[in-house]
C-alpha cells in the first residue's frame, strides 16, 4: 500500500487537542498507558495462539522492550504481541473504537485531573503519548502475516495521520515517540526505570532495557596544552536486562506484598488514578481452586450506569490471560469491583458461552460475591468511631482506625448499585439488607441502617415506616409524614431511583415488616390511642355526604376518597392500595419508555383543615375538589394531567 492520509475521527481530534495542551497533570502516566497496551497485545497473542501456535512464529517468549536515542530524541516501546494489520491500525489508532465514544467526549470538562482519569477508563491511553511527543510513529505487523505486510503509521497529533506498507521481519508493535524538547528527561535510563517501578512493576511480562555502563573519557593528545582526558559517560552494552519483577502480583504470598504495591497494581489494571478503598487477596482451595485479588474502588467510574459497558474482572487460567470483563465471575450489582481471578481448573480455551454454563465458574462467582460482601460488612462494622458513652475497653487498632468512615464513602458512590442485588441475588438478600443505608426524618445524612432504625422504634411500633420520593426535600416535606412527625415516629427517606423497584423484593427485615406511609389505609396500631381512633370514625361518618360528592366529582381521577388522620397541616394527600404500584414507580417506567399501568390513587382528606371544611355547601365544590386533588398530586411529585385547567381554577378562586 502506498502512503495514504486519513483524517482522525472528530472525537479523537478533540481528545488530541486536550492531550497536547497538557491534559494529564502527571506527565509520566503516558508510559504506564503505553506499557499496558503493549502487555495487552501480548495477552491477546497468547490467547489466539491457544488454537494456533504458529502465531508465535520463532519468538514464543513474550516481552516488552524500552529503548531511547538521545541524539534522535526518541523513546520506543516495543512488544512482540499480536500486532496490527493496516486496516486495524487505521481503525484502532484513528478512532476511539468503543461504544460510549460520545459519552466519553461529553464528560470531558477541561479539568486536568478529572479528564485524565477518563482516558484510562475509556481505553484511549495510546493518545497520551502526545503529552511528551510532537510526533508518533507506529511500526507494526500482525502475527501470522508476512514480513511484506508490515505497517507504518505516523501522526503529528493534529487533524490527520499517514499509513503505508513497509517490510517488517518481526511481528508486534513499536511505538516511537519523537520527544518534545521539554520532555527529553524521558530519554534516560534512571528515569524510565523509576516510572516502570512505580506504575508497571507488576506487569506479568518482562519489561527489558539495554544495560548501560560507565566509560572513561579517552586521553587527550599530548600536543594539546590542556592535557588530561575527554569527559566520560554512560554507554549501552548490548545486553538487555529485566527492569520489573515480571511476576503476577496475585501469585506472590500476601506477606511479601506491601499496601503500596497492591494499590499500584489496582491502578494498572483499572486505569484509575485514585487508590482503591479496600481489597482482598485469597487462594481458595477445595473442589474448585482459584486465586482472587479483588478491589473496591474509592470512586465510581463515569460509565457506571452505561448499559453498553461490559463489566467484570480479569480472568486468567493457570496464569494465562483469557479475557477482560468476565461478567460471569461477578454479579451485575457488583460490577464496580475490579481485580483478577486465576483458575486452576478451567480449560484454557474457555469461551464466554462456556463461562455461563460451567459449574466451576458458578462456584467462583459465589465465592467472589461472598468475599466482596464480607469486605463491605467489615467496612460497615468499623464505619463509626465508638461513642464516648459506649463501654469500650479495647483501643481501636490502627487497621480499624483506617476503616472509620470508609463505608460511608463507599455507600455514597455505590449504594444505589448495591440495592440492585435485592432483586438479583435472593441468596444474599439478607446480607445485602444489612448493608443498606438511608436518610430518615430524624437523620439527614444517609447513615441509618434497618438495624439502627429498629433500635429506636417506639414501644408498640410493629413496622419499619418508609417513604420513597424523587428528592430528599420532597420526602422530608411530604404530607404523608405529618402525623409521624407529630408523634415522633422515625420514617426512612428513600430517594434513589432504584428504591421503588428494589423494595418489591423486600417485605421485612429481621421479622419486622416494611410499611410505606404512602400505601394502604392509615393504621398506626398500638401507636394510636382509642380516642384518636374514635375521632377518626366519627369524622368519617359525619363527612359521608361530602365524600360521596367528591367521589363523583373525581371519578375519572381517584379510585376512592376517604377521610384520614395521617394529615396534620395539609388538606389532602394521595395514597395507593397496599398491593398497588406506586405513582412514582409508574412515572419512572413511563420516563424510561416502558409500559406502566394507569395508577388511580386514593384521595385522603383532612376533615379538620379549613379548605376541606369549606367544601360542604360551596358553590365552587367541583373546582375545589379538582384543586385538592391536583395539589395533592403536586405535593407527591407528580403533575396535573391538565396544568392549564389547574391554573385557571386557582386563578378563578383567587379573584
Amino acid at each position: 500500500m502506498s502512503k495514504q492520509t486519513h483524517a482522525f475521527q472528530a472525537e479523537v481530534a478533540q481528545l488530541l487537542h486536550l492531550v497536547t495542551h497538557s491534559l494529564y497533570s502527571n506527565q509520566e502516566i503516558f508510559l504506564r498507558e503505553l506499557i499496558s497496551n503493549a502487555s495487552d497485545a501480548c495477552d491477546k497473542l497468547r490467547f489466539e495462539a491457544l488454537n494456533n501456535s504458529a502465531l508465535f512464529e520463532d519468538a514464543p517468549e513474550l516481552q516488552v522492550r524500552l529503548s531511547f536515542d538521545k541524539a534522535a530524541k526518541t523513546l520506543t516501546i516495543t512488544d512482540n504481541g499480536i500486532g496490527m494489520t493496516a486496516q486495524e491500525a487505521i481503525d484502532h489508532l484513528g478512532t476511539i473504537a468503543k461504544s460510549g465514544t460520545k459519552d466519553f467526549v461529553s464528560k470531558l470538562s477541561g479539568d486536568q485531573k478529572s479528564d485524565a482519569q477518563l482516558i484510562g477508563q475509556f481505553g484511549v491511553g495510546f493518545y497520551s503519548g502526545f503529552i511528551v511527543a510532537d510526533k508518533i510513529t507506529v511500526e507494526t505487523r500482525r502475527a501470522g502475516a508476512t514480513p511484506a505486510e508490515g505497517v507504518r503509521w505516523i501522526s503529528g497529533g493534529t487533524g490527520d495521520f499517514e499509513v503505508e506498507t513497509i517490510e517488517l521481519p518481526k511481528r508486534g508493535t513499536s511505538v516511537i515517540l519523537h520527544l518534545r524538547e521539554e520532555a527529553l528527561e524521558y530519554a534516560n535510563t534512571w528515569k524510565l526505570k523509576e516510572i516502570v517501578g512505580k506504575y508497571s512493576d507488576h506487569i506479568s511480562l518482562p519489561i527489558l532495557m539495554e544495560k548501560e555502563e560507565w566509560k572513561d573519557g579517552e586521553l587527550i593528545e599530548p600536543n594539546n596544552e590542556e592535557g588530561g582526558r575527554q569527559p566520560g559517560g554512560m554507554v549501552k552494552t548490548g545486553e538487555w536486562e529485566t527492569i520489573n519483577k515480571a511476576s503476577a502480583l496475585w501469585t506472590r504470598p500476601k506477606k511479601d506484598i506491601t499496601d503500596e504495591q497492591y494499590a499500584d497494581f489496582y491502578k494498572q489494571i483499572s486505569r484509575d488514578f485514585e487508590a482503591p478503598l479496600t481489597w482482598t487477596h485469597n487462594r481458595v482451595e477445595g473442589s474448585t481452586e482459584y486465586t482472587q485479588l479483588l478491589y473496591i474502588p474509592s470512586k465510581a467510574p463515569q460509565d457506571l450506569w452505561n448499559r453498553d459497558k461490559k463489566a467484570g474482572i480479569k480472568l486468567y487460567v493457570k496464569r494465562v490471560f483469557i479475557m477482560d470483563d468476565a461478567e460471569a465471575l461477578m454479579p451485575s450489582y457488583l460490577r464496580f469491583v475490579k481485580g483478577v481471578v486465576d483458575s486452576a481448573d478451567l480449560p484454557l480455551n474457555v469461551s464466554r458461552e462456556l463461562l455461563q454454563e460451567s459449574r466451576d465458574v458458578k462456584a467462583i462467582r459465589e465465592g467472589c460475591t461472598k468475599r466482596v460482601l464480607s469486605m463491605l460488612e467489615d467496612l460497615a462494622k468499623h464505619d463509626k468511631a465508638p461513642e464516648a458513652t459506649d463501654d469500650v475497653t479495647d483501643v481501636l487498632s490502627e487497621e480499624d482506625k483506617a476503616k472509620l468512615g470508609q463505608y460511608s464513602k463507599f455507600y455514597a458512590e455505590f449504594g444505589a448499585v448495591l440495592k440492585e442485588g435485592l432483586g438479583e441475588d435472593f441468596g444474599n438478600q439478607a446480607r445485602l439488607s444489612k448493608l443498606l443505608r438511608f436518610a430518615s426524618s430524624t437523620h439527614d445524612t444517609v447513615s441509618v441502617s434497618f438495624a439502627d432504625y429498629m433500635a429506636r422504634m417506639k414501644d408498640g411500633q410493629d413496622a419499619i415506616y418508609y417513604i420513597t420520593a424523587d428528592t430528599l426535600a420532597a420526602a422530608k416535606n411530604s404530607p404523608q409524614l405529618e402525623v409521624f412527625k407529630k408523634k415522633g415516629i422515625e420514617v426512612l427517606l428513600m430517594t434513589d431511583r432504584v428504591d421503588e423497584w428494589a423494595l418489591n423484593f423486600v417485605n421485612e427485615f429481621d421479622g419486622t415488616p416494611l410499611q410505606s406511609v404512602a400505601k394502604g389505609a392509615f393504621d398506626l396500631g398500638k401507636l394510636q390511642d382509642e380516642e384518636e381512633k374514635k375521632a377518626a370514625e366519627d369524622a368519617a361518618e359525619t363527612f359521608k355526604p361530602v365524600l360521596a360528592k367528591l367521589k363523583e366529582a373525581l371519578k375519572d381521577k381517584a379510585e376512592d376518597v376517604r377521610v384520614t388522620s395521617r394529615l396534620v397541616d395539609s388538606p389532602a394527600c394521595l395514597v395507593v392500595t397496599d398491593d398497588g404500584m406506586s405513582m412514582q414507580l409508574a412515572r419512572m417506567l413511563k420516563q424510561a419508555g416502558q409500559q406502566a399501568p394507569e395508577v388511580k390513587p386514593v384521595l385522603e382528606v383532612n376533615p379538620e383543615h379549613a379548605l376541606v371544611k369549606k367544601l360542604d355547601g360551596s358553590v365552587h365544590f367541583h373546582d375545589l375538589a379538582h384543586i385538592l386533588f391536583d395539589q395533592a398530586l403536586l405535593a407527591e411529585g407528580g403533575l396535573p394531567a391538565d396544568p392549564a385547567a389547574y391554573v385557571k381554577r386557582v386563578n378563578a378562586l383567587l379573584s
